[in-house]
């Protein structure tokens, strides 16, 4: 199987995978009481450990099976490179990498815009044959600018996209009941109706009810749609958790592995 057919499939089972753990995340949330009138959602595990902290552990990657479990882990001038080529790729001049952090089972890359400093994207990288693709999770299903709906088409691979037509984005209030969509992602404001302070209040009373001795990291990354916080643990990183910019629901990424390094 070539390598775009290839990311081809891991892009859709992603959108598939995406909206089943949305699914099992929204029904979990209902199952725990309200934090601070937020909703909350998202599933987890627990994995073993390899140099440093893992909430997670196992994993689950696009396709449903372990993302790359039991390889060498990729390091960061690895994941630099591969990162800045796919960039290259999307032929947006705006685009930068802000962060790299090396798990036991992927690479992940915080991607931002240069005008504005806001979150764009958020990608991961196999180990085993260098792939990138698009987290999953709130990176596809609330990210309203560079979303897999967006009008942006980009982050399926280049700004065509791979999945072909006109991409659309979400109206900046879907979770409000406002309906219809956006085919224009450049009058997509950055505003959310969740600040970052509330984010982390949120984030943090998530853990200290389900994961108690985590602590949420100080800065809230915004996205144009939700905010990504990192999850400590003794002031090293174990993972992270995404909180919607506009009803606050709580998701966790259940899929990164354990810790290894982070570069900025």
């Amino acid at each position: 199987m070539n390598k775009t057919l290839s990311i081809t499939l891991v892009v859709i089972g992603g959108i598939v995978m995406s909206a089943l753990i949305f699914g099992a995340g929204l029904f979990a949330g209902s199952n725990i009481p309200g934090l601070a009138g937020f909703a909350t959602g998202g599933i987890m595990g627990r994995g073993n450990a390899y140099q440093g902290y893992s909430m997670m552990g196992n994993g689950y990657n696009m396709m449903g099976g372990n993302l790359a479990a039991n390889v060498k882990p990729l390091n960061v001038d690895q994941t630099k490179q591969t990162i800045e080529g796919y960039l290259k790729g999307l032929n947006n001049p705006d685009l930068e990498l802000k962060e790299i952090m090396i798990f036991d089972n992927h690479a992940y890359a915080r991607i931002t815009e240069k005008s504005t400093d806001i979150g764009a994207m958020e990608l991961l990288v196999d180990p085993v044959n260098l792939s990138v693709f698009p987290e999953y999770g709130p990176n596809m299903m609330w990210n309203l600018k560079y979303g897999h709906m967006s009008g942006y088409r980009g982050m399926m691979s280049g700004r065509n996209g791979m999945m072909g037509g006109n991409g659309m984005t979400l109206a900046q209030t879907p979770w409000a009941g406002v309906g219809g969509y956006n085919n224009n992602p450049n009058s997509v404001s950055a505003t959310m109706t969740v600040t970052s302070e509330q984010a982390a209040k949120a984030g943090q009373q998530y853990l200290d009810q389900l994961f108690p001795g985590y602590q949420m990291a100080a800065d809230a990354d915004p996205f144009y749609g939700y905010y990504t916080i990192d999850i400590l643990k003794d002031g090293n990183p174990a993972g992270m958790l995404s909180v919607n910019g506009f009803n606050g629901q709580i998701f966790l990424h259940t899929w990164h592995g354990t810790f290894i390094e982070i570069s900025e």
